[in-house]
């Protein structure tokens, strides 16, 4: 069987893709990177309690979370703050598919669609999918957002997601938009990516579902 990564944020869009894969009958791992002390408590339970919804309606076998607040803390001290959340996505995708090779998954899966935010314009998305060698599925792309609301309605994890948390403190106030590949290289020699990616790996913990 089919099996793939799917990057839970807890808000409405990711459960609604991780959805729309697994209902194809493709095994779903949802992963979640929580990013305290830059998120709060709350914003981790949200995701765990979507994923746990999710298991109500897909054949979830297992589900993990990855720390990702030393990463942010990286970011944050040693790069442009404009750039903070493609450096992020990118991480998230390198973890995500050092850890699908260690599980046997094909593929990750965002809830991204679109434009709908600066970690979501095209030449942006286009730089993040550069980190990975492994294909990053958005199956959300297509939708609208009144298409995705109704889906998360469907499947019971509507109500859950809209709940208001703090998810992420170091966003930038004017985000890069059109990010270049170069300039985000520039930025990731200012750090120790590999070691960086291995100690998130490291630190997964598993949800009990």
């Amino acid at each position: 069987m089919l099996k793939v990564l799917v990057l839970i944020s807890g808000g409405i869009d990711s459960p609604v893709a991780a959805y729309l894969v697994g209902r194809l009958g493709v095994e779903v791992i949802p992963v979640y990177f929580d990013n305290s002390p830059f998120s709060s408590i709350e914003a981790k339970s949200r995701a765990v309690e979507c994923i746990k919804r999710l298991k109500e309606v897909l054949d979830l076998k297992e589900a993990y979370i990855f720390p990702n607040g030393d990463n942010l803390k990286e970011f944050f001290e040693k790069c442009k703050r404009r750039f903070i959340c493609v450096l992020c996505r990118r991480m998230m995708l390198r973890v995500a598919e050092k850890f699908a090779l260690e599980v046997g998954a094909s593929a990750l899966v965002t809830g991204e669609s679109l434009g709908q935010v600066a970690s979501q314009t095209l030449q942006n998305i286009l730089v993040e999918d550069k980190a990975v060698k492994i294909p990053v599925l958005r199956p959300l792309i297509g939708l609208n957002k009144e298409e995705s609301v109704r889906i998360a309605r469907k499947i019971g994890t509507y109500e859950i997601s809209i709940r208001n948390v703090v998810s992420c403190t170091v966003n930038p106030k004017q985000p890069a938009t059109k990010a270049k590949l170069n300039q985000i290289l520039e930025e990731e020699k200012k750090l120790n990516i590999q070691k960086l990616m291995l100690n998130t790996v490291s630190k997964k913990q598993k949800i009990f579902l």
